[in-house]
């Protein structure tokens, strides 16, 4: 009995499992679309909030000759700076715009006095990381919507046959 039981639950579970599957199928056109469109949301807020960080800094800014440390990674680059009060400072976060720095070398870079952890370097802006938000937006609708309009297209082609 405990077998039929086990069976029927399995039963249910492969036409839940081609339902849903169906569903998907369906709607894929619509998912990558709406895969390109998160994408492109996300890339504009990280824009935004790079911009609201330039603000900040800005606004209230101070420059240092940091010195770019080892352990850097992709989506951080860390540096060390002296504050006016003597203190060395290493944002966690490490420096905005850091495109092309090397560990060990110097690079002037500007911070916001009132909170030293937003730091960019010297001369760039949200702006200098632009092409490259382009270009993953670019990349995004290119692959999620090149699929989307291939499956749709495919679609068409199978109906029509």
């Amino acid at each position: 009995m405990a077998g039929g039981v086990a069976g029927e639950v399995f039963v249910e579970a492969g036409r839940t499992a081609r339902a849903v599957g169906g569903t998907l199928w369906r709607r894929l056109p619509t998912i990558l679309t709406g895969l390109a469109v998160l994408a492109t949301f996300l890339s504009v807020v990280g824009f935004l909030g790079a911009v609201a960080d330039d603000v900040a800094i800005t606004r209230n800014r101070a420059t240092a000759t940091a010195e770019v440390l080892e352990g850097s990674t992709f989506s951080r680059t860390l540096v060390r700076f002296p504050v006016p009060d003597g203190q060395l400072l290493v944002p966690e976060r490490g420096v905005y715009h850091p495109r092309g720095l090397q560990p060990g070398t110097t690079v002037l870079v500007e911070y916001d006095r009132a909170d030293p952890d937003l730091v960019r370097v010297a001369g760039r802006t949200a702006f200098s990381g632009l092409p490259l938000t382009i270009g993953f937006v670019a990349l995004a609708w290119a692959v999620f919507g090149g699929a989307a309009v291939l499956v749709r297209r495919r679609r068409q082609a199978a109906h029509h046959e």
